[in-house]
């Protein structure tokens, strides 16, 4: 098959969406198809277009087989509302061009966050009368509301108009969990048009390993410590300032160090959540390199996943499947009734506390530093666990089964419908 896969994010971006799209995209060049993918100047997570794509407003390349179009976009490190619809602007209509220009698609699969480009992926899925699956990586726009990102009522209209419209259009809809199929169906979306696919994790490259002689752990002189890690994006949803407590109410106890690896900004505002608090027992350190992350995992006995209270329930962060796969206990400080504490709990892999609580957070660490078997059975329950539901080739064969689905015998099976404007008025 001809796959596009219109995606804000791809590689070199080193978390979120893009790793997940592009081990797919190039999954599925190992299988045979021929890819190509539509996506942005990589800017994420400093919010600059890294240095080496400056300048430039159309970028060509190919990697691993994958035919990779990039186009500007705009993009400001602190964006302020005009920034942010800029930016979503900005893709959208320069994307459009390669993605128009490119070979003619067997079928679309358009990732979202972001949700605008849903507008050029439909039109494209029109104009070369291909079917469009639409990847739900969030729901939005309620999750953007939810946290407080998204409070201009206008807009709020808008991209509640813009969510209607992709799920209306999109041919079928993949979701990566079992929330996000309640909140679908709560609006009115077909349930023969959801197909859900847990987001994977490559198993072959993140594996459990001792601690003994860990490269990470020598760099930076944890050896013989309890390490607790948390990796990943630092924003609104995580609250880490939680983190950074809970480390404090633990200092005295020398032997248990906390580890948060991260983007700069974000490392600078907890340098100074730690300053405050004495927290001198948290290590920040910036993002590793892609080829350092089993022995970066590897390193930790425990590792956080962290949310607000205000997190929607069908919230599924990606870095569950790779801590899993890393054989680590995990500590999960998020909303109990929420996606990502099903996910952990199911697994059997680790234990969860309520977001925002400092004491709580650090009396489970503290149960699990004094309680070294507990936290051997977690991290063996944790790979077992990834190994049989979230290995990656599950999840290909799940797209490509998809695929072969929509464009069997070179039909799709349900074509992508003419844009239409509705009647009624958006705002």
């Amino acid at each position: 098959m001809r796959i596009l896969i219109y995606s804000y994010n791809y590689h070199p971006e080193p978390i979120g969406i893009a790793p997940l799209m592009t081990e797919l995209a190039e999954g599925l060049v190992k299988r045979g198809h021929k890819v190509r993918v539509v996506t942005a100047m990589p800017n994420y997570p400093e919010r600059q277009i890294y240095q080496e794509y400056r300048g430039k407003f159309y970028v060509n390349e190919n990697i691993n087989g994958v035919n990779i179009q990039r186009s500007f976009v705009w993009i400001r490190p602190q964006p302020n509302l005009i920034d942010r619809i800029l930016l979503d602007a900005s893709f959208v209509f320069t994307s459009f061009l390669p993605a128009f220009m490119g070979e003619h698609p067997d079928i679309i699969i358009l990732t979202s966050p972001s949700l605008p480009v849903c507008i050029p992926a439909t039109l494209l899925g029109w104009l070369r009368n291909c079917p469009v699956v639409l990847n739900l990586q969030d729901i939005l726009p309620e999750a953007a509301i939810h946290v407080g990102l998204l409070k201009n009522k206008l807009l709020i209209k808008i991209f509640t108009a813009l969510e209607k419209f992709a799920y209306a259009k999109a041919t079928k809809i993949s979701v990566i969990a079992d929330g996000f199929v309640d909140n679908l169906l709560s609006k009115g979306v077909p349930e023969e048009k959801i197909v859900q696919i847990s987001n994977w994790v490559d198993i072959d490259f993140i594996t459990p390993s001792q601690k003994e002689d860990n490269p990470f752990r020598i760099t930076h002189k944890l050896n013989g410590k309890f390490v607790v890690l948390y990796s990943g994006n630092i924003a609104l949803t995580q609250g880490l300032e939680t983190v950074i407590k809970a480390a404090a109410q633990l200092r005295e106890i020398t032997d248990i160090a906390f580890v948060i690896v991260g983007e700069a900004k974000g490392l600078q505002r907890l340098q100074q959540n730690c300053l405050e608090l004495g927290a001198d027992n948290v290590l920040l350190l910036p993002f590793q390199p892609r080829q350092k992350l089993p022995q970066m995992l590897a390193a930790a006995d425990v590792g956080l996943v962290v949310q607000k209270k205000n997190v929607i329930s069908f919230n599924m962060p990606s870095k569950i499947q790779v801590l899993l796969a890393s054989g680590r206990a995990i500590l999960g400080s998020v909303p109990d009734n929420g996606t990502a504490a099903k996910a952990i709990q199911k697994s059997g892999g680790g234990i969860i506390v309520p977001p925002e609580d400092p004491q709580a957070l650090a009396t489970e660490i503290l149960n699990l530093y004094k309680n070294p078997d507990q936290v051997k059975n977690f991290g063996e329950n944790s790979r077992k666990y990834a190994v049989e539901e979230y290995a990656f080739d599950h999840a290909l064969n799940a797209y490509e089964v998809l695929c072969n689905s929509l464009t069997a015998n070179g039909n799709a099976i349900n074509t992508v419908a003419k844009p239409e404007i509705e009647d009624k008025p958006i705002f």
